[in-house]
């Protein structure tokens, strides 16, 4: 029976990466790895083979199913707190204008306390906002510019951005990652 996998060409079959106790390493962005890379490591015996796409990759003397998941020999400690950047500041606040709620704009950063005020670039005092609501607070307080918060910004944890992660699945998800992944999805009794 013809598989869809094997027109598949290699770079197309990336793999999900799992932590030694079966869990994704990161839901947003999702822990994948190119064919290379998760091969290589298969080879090196640092990861388990959890699921196979039909494709294979051969050499002269080997034939190999790409791996689809794979796991962690060892358990890699996610760390409590991320990093400060663009991308995680957006992912905190969903992707979408604090101030009025707009997912469909152009979003750029605020500060909520201006800095002209002493106020600093933290979790705690930048939120995502849209351009024309960026430009209409220009330098104020959202109290002077009469533009409330939705959310009152907060440092958040890993757990907080994968949870909110998980709300962003991404366009590819083979059908070996379904039972590895939870974005929303209805269980079967």
């Amino acid at each position: 029976m013809f598989h869809p996998d094997l027109i598949r060409h290699p770079d197309s079959c990336p793999t999900l990466v799992l932590n030694a106790d079966y869990t994704p390493l990161s839901y947003y962005p999702l822990s994948i790895w190119p064919w290379q890379t998760a091969v290589k490591a298969v080879f090196l015996d640092r990861v388990d083979i959890v699921a196979h796409y039909e494709r294979e990759v051969r050499s002269p003397t080997r034939s190999i199913r790409l791996p689809s998941v794979i796991a962690l020999k060892q358990y890699v400690r996610p760390s409590q707190f991320p990093a400060f950047t663009r991308f995680n500041l957006f992912l905190r606040d969903r992707f979408a204008c604090q101030y009025c709620g707009s997912t469909h704009r152009d979003l750029t950063f605020d500060h909520v306390v201006p800095r002209a005020y002493g106020g600093r670039t933290t979790w705690e005092n930048v939120v995502t906002a849209c351009a024309p609501c960026n430009l209409r607070k220009g330098g104020r307080t959202p109290g002077e510019a009469k533009m409330p918060l939705h959310i009152e910004p907060i440092r958040p944890t890993s757990w907080h951005l994968q949870e909110h992660g998980r709300r962003f699945p991404p366009n590819y998800l083979h059908e070996t990652w379904h039972d590895w992944l939870y974005w929303d999805v209805e269980l079967e009794a």
